[in-house]
């Protein structure tokens, strides 16, 4: 007896849906399969079709059954050793971004800075870590103003794991011959903001001219000196007043960055006080489509290839199993299983929006010291909300095997994490990158393919990724 694994369906356009199933196979067809398939009256070449591409199997088929089950055990993604750690060694900064999601501290501040005891504990805690390898990243505030924690960390971190890697995420203002020696390392890598041209950034960010040029200095010379695979950059858009998208792609493409993380202003920190986002999904929606399509033309244009990091990854999760490296897009989105974050008091936060949150005073989201440890009951109450198998919104959608959950924007949002999903920001832009994913697959032309195959790493587009059924 043939069964048909539950399909879940999508309007692509006026006369064509896409189906999916639970382990993330998917075809584009019609209505009139959706009423055969929804009135149990398939013909045979409808079995035919579903079984040769896994959507069905045979009850005396055994390899069927257990292919489907395997291949949706590869989308759920699992628990891994702590081996990511984002540290905070001072939450004081030499730049007042308007946009500031972290409520920074001034730069003079005092008590925003590691304790001895804080650093103490921190390296104690790495010590305990049962990885061999680590990746630490150091937020801020500004962490290059206490260049002498990040050298301690780095030092005991080399010694005590197999391979270690460090991020530095700095505003590049003030790098001497200390800090270029420190970011010297072939282990250290840099991340930093740029918003767009020198007005842009300026306005979001300097506030004044002579620091901007500073900072469009420091960042050609980290591009020289460094390399540009060292080197990356993300720009902060206002949905408000955007960059001319254009002019935001000269500037990166300027610098060799290839790579851009398009971040709408996010719902923390001083920028959700100074600036209420109220409802802007639709506007940043349609703002990120446009850039996609700017993307693909100037693409087969220069023949430069520029990526938006995270559609790509939205691409590749659709494309492959496995591919979760990006946290919103894990199911189960489990915190501090594979990272963590420790904050300039030695606090433990599950997510680094999870400590701007409760510096906000918007709710205590802390999941212990390093003092005493992570509080794992805590963390459990957090993961019992941390994935969408069972949601009962998610489980009629049909991007439910490629997407993921994120319950502290949910809370930062809206105070509760049990909101209809269709109604969450997080659902809304998921719901919106997916419907651009599956309309670039199954758009015939010849440009378009060149950028997809390119943000897959593939020679060319098969076109078995476009699977259709009539």
């Amino acid at each position: 007896m043939n069964q048909i694994w539950p399909l879940k369906f999508r309007s692509l356009d006026a006369s064509s849906l896409l189906f999916a199933d639970d382990a993330g196979g998917y075809f584009r067809s019609d209505n009139e399969f959706l009423d055969r398939y929804a009135s149990d009256v398939l013909f045979q070449s409808d079995h035919v079709f579903l079984s040769d591409n896994g959507h069905s199997y045979s009850t005396e088929d055994d390899l069927a059954f257990t292919s489907f089950a395997f291949r949706w055990t590869r989308r759920q993604s699992v628990q891994k050793k702590l081996s990511y750690i984002i540290l905070v060694p001072t939450l004081r900064c030499n730049l007042t971004c308007t946009y500031c999601q972290v409520s920074r501290a001034p730069e003079a501040a005092k008590g925003f800075d590691w304790s001895d005891e804080t650093l103490a504990g921190t390296i104690s805690f790495l010590d305990a870590l049962e990885t061999a390898d680590i990746k630490i990243e150091f937020q801020g505030g500004e962490p290059l103003l206490r260049l002498d924690l990040l050298d301690k960390i780095r030092a005991f971190c080399r010694s005590r794991f197999k391979q270690s890697q460090f991020v530095v995420c700095t505003n590049l203002q003030r790098l001497g011959p200390n800090e270029w020696n420190f970011l010297d390392a072939d282990d250290t890598f840099v991340s930093t903001s740029l918003d767009g041209d020198f007005a842009t950034h300026q306005r979001q960010r300097t506030s004044d001219a002579d620091k901007t040029k500073t900072f469009f200095a420091n960042l050609e010379e980290a591009v020289r000196r460094l390399g540009s695979n060292k080197v990356s950059a993300l720009p902060t858009i206002d949905v408000d007043d955007p960059p001319d998208v254009e002019m935001l792609l000269d500037n990166f493409e300027h610098f060799g960055l290839r790579s851009i993380y398009l971040r709408p202003i996010n719902h923390h920190g001083f920028a959700r006080k100074l600036k209420p986002q109220g409802d802007v999904a639709a506007r940043w929606n349609s703002f990120h489509a446009q850039f996609i399509e700017t993307l693909i033309k100037r693409n087969a244009r220069t023949g430069n290839f520029m990526e938006e990091y995270y559609f790509s990854q939205c691409l590749k999760r659709v494309l492959r199993s496995g591919a979760d490296n990006h946290v919103d897009l894990r199911n189960p989105n489990f915190f501090a299983s594979d990272y963590i974050v420790v904050d300039h008091d030695g606090v433990f936060y599950p997510t680094d929006e999870a400590r701007m949150l409760s510096r906000i005073g918007r709710v205590d989201l802390s999941v212990g010291r390093v003092a005493t440890g992570i509080d794992q009951e805590k963390v459990a109450m957090l993961n019992g909300s941390s994935l969408n198998n069972f949601d009962p919104d998610c489980i009629h959608c049909a991007y439910q095997p490629f997407c993921g959950s994120d319950v502290v924007d949910d809370i930062s949002r809206y105070g509760r994490v049990d909101i209809p999903r269709h109604e969450t920001w997080f659902c809304r832009r998921q719901t919106s990158i997916f419907d651009k994913v599956f309309e670039l697959i199954y758009r015939d032309d010849p440009a378009t393919q060149k950028s997809l195959v390119h943000w897959i790493g593939l020679p060319a587009w098969p076109q078995e990724l476009a699977m259709v059924h009539r």
